[in-house]
């Protein structure tokens, strides 16, 4: 039974050292990832970026606004003047949280009157939302305590109180906030998938050789290797989006023709990727162990789970270069805020770039002979 086991050990172990590119991946990847991603995984909420509407202006609101940057769950990014520039911020992505303080908030406080603060909350993203609105309703009872305690006021009723106004998704809908951003990251993986394993497939069964030796030019081999899976990529993108509207009932409020503009930027971006893994791997399993490289940080850095805001700065860095990052934006931005071109036309340019420069690259490495 045992006959032999030891050759054949030793074979094997022969071949694991003649392949230095899979021991490596084996070994140090593994280590890299957990190590990344161990960072970024932080299930709290913090740094919400917050845009602050203080028609009072005076000591007490400034303390209110200092009380929720100090609680460390709120940033405040900027005041503004007027409701439409916090609405309009919300619906762009730059702010999770509109705070507004009203013109009478201090003379309330001074005659022991009841007063009300407004925070805008972006349902978009629930998990946000709900940390928020938690923080916003304690911080208010916090403030009242403080003041009930120094005896400032003659009534034993709480003084402040929080009035959230959740925008885009008032019931916090889980589906509503995950599914958008799953169809991101599943088109992503598909398509690189796909195209990685398809020119790989050819350099193991030797058909690769039959190409090289064409007239074809090096950009016309890797353009006919894009498009048929870009194609697919679309057929991809109509099936998900239809079982994200019927199926998971996640409607979409905004344009859908500019939707689909954007995915095909999109979809060449992450078949330019699939294309480079391939020029990197020798083998389907190293197409796969290279293309889990990129698909984990699109699914853990991207904001697909956990907000990037709340990650240390150097992973909210290393997530800014992944491609998944601003299509999730459009499509959250899209399907649930109603975003339009004016807001997302930076996100669609930044996936471009990556695209060309991607595709560049591995044309770049794409050799039409075999030395």
């Amino acid at each position: 039974m045992f006959k032999g086991l030891v050759a054949i050990m030793y074979k094997e172990s022969r071949h694991i050292f003649r392949d230095p590119r899979t021991l490596f991946l084996m070994l140090l990847v593994p280590a890299v990832q957990l190590t990344v991603f161990g960072y970024a995984i932080d299930m709290d909420v913090k740094n919400i970026p917050t845009y602050v509407y203080n028609l009072d202006g005076r000591a007490e609101s400034r303390a209110l606004i200092d009380s929720f940057e100090n609680s460390g769950y709120f940033h405040i990014v900027q005041e503004v003047r007027s409701d439409d520039e916090v609405i309009s911020a919300i619906v762009r992505g730059d702010a999770k949280i509109g705070l507004k303080i009203p013109r009478d908030y201090s003379d309330h406080l001074l005659t022991g009157e009841h007063t009300e603060i407004q925070v805008l909350i972006d349902g978009s993203d629930s998990t946000v939302a709900m940390q928020a609105l938690n923080v916003s309703n304690a911080i208010a009872l916090q403030k009242s305590i403080t003041l009930l305690a120094t005896n400032q006021l003659g009534s034993t009723d709480p003084p402040i109180s929080a009035q959230p106004r959740v925008l885009f998704n008032p019931d916090m809908r889980t589906a509503n906030f995950m599914v958008p951003g799953l169809v991101g990251v599943i088109l992503q993986m598909i398509t690189m998938l796909l195209t990685a394993f398809a020119i790989v497939r050819e350099k193991e069964t030797g058909t690769l050789e039959q190409l090289m030796v064409t007239p074809v030019s090096r950009l016309g081999l890797i353009l006919g290797k894009l498009l048929p899976f870009g194609l697919v990529g679309i057929f991809e993108t109509i099936s998900v989006l239809l079982l994200m509207r019927f199926l998971f009932q996640v409607p979409i409020a905004g344009n859908v023709l500019l939707l689909g503009g954007f995915t095909l930027i999109f979809l060449f971006t992450a078949l330019a990727l699939g294309l480079l893994v391939s020029t990197f791997a020798e083998n389907q399993i190293q197409a796969l162990q290279f293309s889990f490289f990129i698909i984990l940080p699109s699914v853990l850095l991207s904001g697909f789970i956990f907000p990037q805001d709340s990650m240390p700065h150097i992973i909210y860095l290393i997530g800014q270069a992944v491609p998944a990052t601003y299509f999730i934006q459009i499509l959250r931005g899209i399907i649930l805020r109603d975003t339009g071109f004016d807001d997302l036309w930076m996100n669609g340019a930044i996936l471009a770039g990556m695209g060309i420069f991607v595709l560049t690259l591995a044309t770049l490495r794409f050799r039409k002979n075999l030395g």
